[in-house]
């Protein structure tokens, strides 16, 4: 019997392992084999606080892991399938095996949605990014391209318009879904921000290991063109990655894992952090915030048992 077992292998997860293990609590870390985390798939992180210079991604995210297992978390490779509960505990049930716990924290985070066109994987961090707010200052006088047309690809067009040259904003339809407030913000850019309408793009493309255009087509002439551009932004939204927990807590419309304004889920004694639960930020540091939260929040809950 574990006092908390966490399911997931970002920051979120480690930051809860930390709190918790270092509150002298019985932890065990489950996460997949390969790291779906955002920030292992990240290179140079510049906005985490405390590395002025900058830290890798994935050299954050493990010495976040050991940190924790200095403390004594457990950790296990496994892919959890659902939770069950019982009267007294939570099992957690992987292919392999079942484990009990008292609490359990979610932190298996969300995925960026991909366009799957060839080149997006082989240059993902080297030219295509999908979060502005991490990555518009690498792109200063630079050419880039903003896939998308709500109000995420109106965010990370202001955003990056105070760093790039110019911006393309290419989207499917003949009309934003964003916001009007959203969009006339951005139509007053239009000495900087170009827009293909009607639009889809087919192809990345790169050289010397880096992206340096994207080939697209116009949905209705079948015309072809290429875009020469330095970065690809991708604002096509997340998918969160929560469908082993749909049947024991209550997920949103978008199936993010509903909480409170701490990290408490549907189901008490079960709490979730990180990207998973949250539908605005998608930062390292506010995943981190709130795998603190749930560590302190089960802490107080086998406190009250």
């Amino acid at each position: 019997m574990y006092d908390v077992i966490i399911i997931g292998g970002g920051i979120a997860a480690h930051t809860a392992a930390i709190y918790t293990s270092r509150a002298n609590l019985k932890v065990l870390v489950i996460s997949a084999s390969m790291p779906l985390d955002q920030l292992t798939m990240t290179t140079l992180v510049e906005n985490y606080p405390g590395f002025s210079e900058g830290v890798m991604g994935p050299e954050l995210v493990l010495e976040c892991k050991k940190q924790a297992q200095k403390f004594g978390a457990k950790y296990e490779t496994k892919f959890v399938n659902s939770i069950t509960k019982s009267k007294k505990s939570f099992q957690i049930i992987t292919k392999e095996k079942k484990y009990a716990s008292k609490t359990v924290i979610i932190c298996t985070g969300a995925s960026p949605r991909l366009l799957n066109i060839p080149g997006e994987k082989k240059y993902f961090g080297k030219g295509v990014s999908t979060c502005a707010t991490c990555d518009a200052a690498l792109f200063k006088n630079k050419s880039v391209v903003i896939i998308g047309g709500g109000d995420t690809a109106m965010e990370y067009t202001l955003m990056l318009s105070k760093f790039t040259k110019d911006i393309t904003i290419i989207h499917r339809k003949n009309k934003f879904r964003a916001s009007k407030a959203m969009q006339d913000k951005v139509l007053k850019l239009e000495n900087k921000v170009k827009i293909k309408w009607n639009s889809v793009v087919k192809e990345v493309v790169g050289k010397d290991n880096f992206v340096n255009s994207i080939k697209i087509e116009d949905v209705n002439k079948n015309g072809k063109s290429k875009i020469s551009c330095e970065g690809i932004f991708l604002a096509i939204g997340h998918n969160p990655n929560t469908e082993s927990f749909k049947n024991i807590v209550q997920l949103d419309s978008q199936k993010y894992i509903k909480t409170d304004n701490s990290t408490k889920t549907s189901i008490p004694g079960i709490f979730a952090a990180g990207d998973c639960q949250d539908t605005k930020y998608w930062q390292a540091v506010t995943a981190a915030a709130t795998g603190c939260m749930s560590a302190l929040e089960a802490e107080k809950y086998i406190s009250d048992l």
